[in-house]
């Protein structure tokens, strides 16, 4: 959370004391939001979930990934990336990164498969995946792109806003978010009939209460829907966005201008004009000199994030897909060709980059004498390291 204040405090007390906290029929701030936030993303279509990792199932069923389907996801990422797929009864193949720490392109064209029908790209930590040469790759060989850019809220790549460029796109509004209601999470798409299916997928009872004719989809799901809470809190915090990414962009290129001749090796840059800038990252040589510059630095190294790295997702490594083994997409029939042989070492190159990968954290709120201060500590811990 950047911030939050009493523009939110205000817009929560006056659903709390309308008494109208249910999404439809009521004040209508969510569907107020996902008009807003639709046009802020240049999509015709946003749907709100309760949930990040709700938004990616969506998207998921929405575009009728399920069981039988191979779903690529790079190696650095939240947990959720993975679960989403096995979610929708697919099974996720995981990829190398490359030194953008975003999808490596080159391994996702080796990662294809006959059964592979999608890929995830992450826009992890607000960077930009080389949505280019995924667009490409995806086109070649008939793959549907869900992006996942539920840590790039506000981030662009080329000019086009995260999560419009692929086929669907999902967002997260949690506490740790650019843009945050607590909880909660949008799914995004240009096509009709992939947000009814989506809608469906978060709410499988929204009909009662929007309407539907003999053309529109209905099938069971669990739910997960928004409530007019997050919805008046995202309003506000709209119209904070542009003011947060702006705040962070200056604040990382700043400090990579400042630090250029210090030898340090920052992380390759997909977008940087248009990325969220919420992180400065270098690249050290050695696992060794990565750890003794993040302790003099005060940052944390990429590799040690916990359930951001694959090494970290037990139930997916231990094949524990569902609550027992009929829901389990890694005992169904549908799946039997589908490749899931995992192991601690299947994305070693992925390891490597990570483990040396030393993550410097921007705010929007930092003064420039605290800025200053930063750069300074930056090129003291580079002088004693390289």
């Amino acid at each position: 959370m950047y911030r939050i204040g009493q523009k939110e405090v205000d817009a929560v007390a006056k659903v709390l004391l309308s008494g109208k906290m249910f999404r439809y029929g009521q004040m209508g701030l969510c569907a107020r939001f996902e008009r807003r936030y639709a046009r802020f993303l240049d999509v015709r279509h946003v749907y709100m979930t309760a949930s990040g990792t709700q938004s990616l199932t969506a998207a998921l069923v929405g575009l009728r990934i399920g069981p039988g389907d191979e779903v690529v996801v790079p190696a650095c990422t939240y947990m959720a990336t993975a679960v989403a797929v096995l979610a929708a009864g697919a099974i996720p193949v995981v990829a190398d990164i490359d030194d953008s720490i975003t999808l490596d392109p080159n391994d996702l064209e080796a990662k294809i498969g006959p059964r592979t029908r999608a890929v995830m790209p992450v826009h992890m930590w607000g960077l930009p995946c080389n949505m280019e040469a995924i667009m490409d790759i995806a086109r070649r060989h008939d793959l549907l792109v869900i992006e996942d850019a539920c840590q790039a809220v506000g981030g662009g790549y080329e000019g086009r806003m995260l999560g419009s460029i692929g086929h669907a796109g999902a967002f997260s509004f949690n506490y740790y978010k650019n843009m945050t209601a607590g909880e909660g999470g949008a799914v995004v798409t240009n096509d009709e009939r992939v947000i009814e299916r989506a809608r469906c997928m978060v709410d499988c009872c929204s009909f009662y209460w929007n309407g539907r004719d003999e053309y529109t989809e209905h099938f069971v799901s669990s739910g997960a829907r928004a409530t007019e809470i997050a919805g008046a809190i995202l309003n506000v915090q709209l119209d904070r966005i542009r003011g947060i990414i702006n705040a962070l962009r200056r604040q990382k290129q700043r400090i990579l201008r400042e630090t250029a001749d210090t030898g340090l090796t920052p992380i390759r840059a997909n977008s940087l004009e248009w990325e969220c800038g919420s992180h400065v990252m270098f690249t050290l040589p050695s696992v060794a000199q990565a750890e003794a510059f993040a302790a003099l630095v005060g940052a944390g190294i990429a590799g040690k994030t916990g359930r951001h790295v694959y090494t970290e997702w037990a139930p997916i490594l231990d094949k524990k897909g569902g609550p027992s083994p009929a829901l389990n997409p890694f005992q169904m029939e549908e799946n039997r060709d589908c490749r899931s042989e995992y192991s601690p070492d299947m994305c070693a190159r992925s390891l490597d980059i990570l483990n040396r990968t030393v993550m410097i954290g921007t705010h929007p709120d930092r003064k420039r004498p605290q800025v200053t201060a930063m750069i300074r500590r930056i090129r003291r811990a580079a002088r004693e390291v390289l």
